[in-house]
């Protein structure tokens, strides 16, 4: 193996903005940032989500945020501060690094992820299937 995982978010984290959860809750209800949760539809589900938090499947991510994709999403061409997570912080340094080499500026992720913020009291909210 060339590279493992933990190397891969390393290097990613070495070229992205992370913040800690108490950045991440003092930035929620703000109208020019957008939270992007990255984890698998199940997880949202089982565990809750963010309150106001986009859904975008890290699956689909790329195909959402490229403008020139059948499948770009208008959110990702809003300007606004993109904040990333997933459930420990891997998936989304790794998806964070990935859109800002895309060129999607004003994109951090938060450190531990979701994990993170419910441990220190983030709100949450329940989804469940439509």
């Amino acid at each position: 193996m060339k590279k493992t995982v933990k190397e891969m978010v390393a290097d990613a984290n070495s070229r992205i903005e992370t913040i800690s959860v108490d950045q991440a809750k003092a930035l929620l209800g703000n109208e020019d940032v957008q939270f992007v949760d990255i984890r698998d539809v199940r997880e949202l589900y089982r565990e809750g989500a963010v309150p106001g938090a986009m859904h975008a499947p890290r699956g689909m991510l790329e195909f959402w945020v490229d403008p020139e994709s059948p499948y770009h999403r208008p959110e990702f061409a809003s300007g606004k501060k993109f904040v990333f997570f997933c459930a420990a912080g891997w998936r989304s340094a790794l998806a964070t690094d990935t859109v800002q080499s895309m060129g999607l500026e004003n994109v951090c992720h938060i450190d531990g992820g979701f994990g993170a913020w419910k441990e220190a009291g983030g709100p949450t909210e329940e989804k469940s299937p439509k």
